[in-house]
């Protein structure tokens, strides 16, 4: 077993900058789309460049959380195939966000990021990432000092079933905070607008974000964020991406199906039953075992990581890096020069200059 354990180590520290790397290029091919209205040629810029690192990296990588399909849109799919898909190469689950905020970038806006995930798979299992089948989820993600309260007992136990009035005092609890000191993130959408009221009748600092929630997710678990809670309905694949990182950071996300009609309701009944629709899913639900790659590079501000910054024939990137394994934690600020820096692309099959 000691053997096994230390080749998957091996394995995925072999691959783990592969996928910074494809995130790296991601932003660097978008950035130029910021402020210019055009969020399907970003995401499409970020896509191509995704593909083209993979082109050329010896894995068997699954896309299993992603986009469906869509119309004439840009993207990477669910079932696409990322590698090369050479004999006997390792197997990766893989969730993905080419752009986490595209209609940030479009507009020109903070709180944009690319995002990647993956888990190594063993070739006689099935997936160890699930997919939520529901377009919106219910979920709150907290950091690794609440989730270690909660675990000693220290604190009751908090769940999506309870009022949010008495989640923000067993968080207020467990940190140490007056509820006036907890600072509360959520999506700005009018489907929030019960937990919006709660904070503002409690007395919490609210941050609302116009899109891009994986970044303010993630951010209750990173010493310095300066966030202590992350609620609200957003979408499902954010919220497994969100689980992968939060398996290298300590923190806890649950989530929940959140049909947007009766519509909706009755597809999902069609393939889950009443139980699953209510069932709420926690980090190790949603990334099974311990094989867990996180990473993002900025493409403008966030709660996250710094976005691009453009200086002369310069461009520098900020990214963060986690394996769940090893709990490392690595932040990467890369400095390119825009003037020898090429990137592999799928669209042309060949490097290409920024």
């Amino acid at each position: 077993m000691e053997n096994r354990r230390q080749s998957l180590g091996d394995v995925e520290r072999n691959i783990e900058f592969e996928f910074v790397r494809a995130t790296e290029n991601a932003a660097l091919n978008s950035i130029h789309w910021m402020g210019r209205g055009e969020k399907e040629l970003a995401d499409a810029a970020a896509c191509d460049a995704i593909y083209g690192v993979f082109d050329l990296v010896d894995i068997r990588g699954e896309v299993v959380i992603g986009e469906g399909i869509k119309d004439n849109a840009p993207g990477i799919f669910l079932g696409d195939k990322l590698g090369t898909w050479a004999e006997r190469s390792p197997r990766f689950d893989i969730a993905l966000d080419p752009i986490d905020g595209t209609s940030n970038i479009a507009k020109g806006l903070p709180n944009s990021i690319s995002v990647m995930s993956a888990a190594h798979v063993d070739d006689d299992n099935g997936h160890v990432m699930r997919n939520i089948p529901s377009f919106y989820v219910e979920k709150i993600a907290y950091g690794p000092q609440l989730a270690h309260e909660i675990h000693r007992e220290r604190v009751p136990a908090i769940t999506l079933d309870d009022p949010f009035e008495k989640t923000l005092v067993v968080a207020a609890t467990a940190l140490r905070k007056r509820i006036s000191e907890l600072v509360i993130v959520m999506l700005d959408r009018p489907r929030n607008q019960k937990y919006l009221d709660v904070v503002r009748k409690q007395g919490a600092s609210l941050r609302l974000i116009a899109d891009g929630d994986i970044a303010a997710a993630v951010a209750p678990s990173l010493h310095d964020s300066g966030v202590d809670l992350y609620i609200g309905i957003g979408g499902a694949p954010e919220g497994i991406l969100t689980a992968s990182a939060l398996k290298a950071l300590g923190g806890e996300i649950q989530l929940r199906m959140w049909p947007r009609d009766e519509e909706e309701r009755a597809e999902l009944l069609k393939t889950n039953s009443e139980a699953d629709l209510a069932r709420i899913y926690t980090t190790d639900d949603l990334v099974a075992g311990d094989s867990s790659i996180f990473c993002a590079t900025g493409i403008s501000d966030s709660a996250l990581l710094p976005g691009v910054k453009l200086v002369g024939q310069t461009a520098i990137t900020h990214s963060i890096l986690m394996r769940a394994r090893s709990k490392t934690v690595r932040y990467i600020r890369a400095v390119h020069d825009l003037s020898k820096k090429t990137i592999h692309v799928r669209s042309s099959k060949e490097d290409r200059k920024l």
